[in-house]
């Protein structure tokens, strides 16, 4: 029975699940702003894009 306590007081104590929740969280923060800069800068590209492509001759 001391064992199980021992356990239990030193599962309580650890810290290791606190900390893998914070990388997660830092993780799918870091995701979000990455997914809102490539949406911010896809849309400007595809502008730059399109505009070479009506410089552009044809022919």
């Amino acid at each position: 029975m001391s064992n199980f306590l021992n356990r239990v007081k030193s599962f309580l104590k650890s810290e290791d699940g606190p900390t893998a929740t914070e990388y997660a969280v830092m993780l799918a923060l870091i995701i979000i702003v990455a997914l809102g800069a490539i949406t911010a800068l896809g849309s400007k590209v595809s502008t730059t894009f399109s505009n070479v492509t009506t410089a552009l001759p044809t022919g």
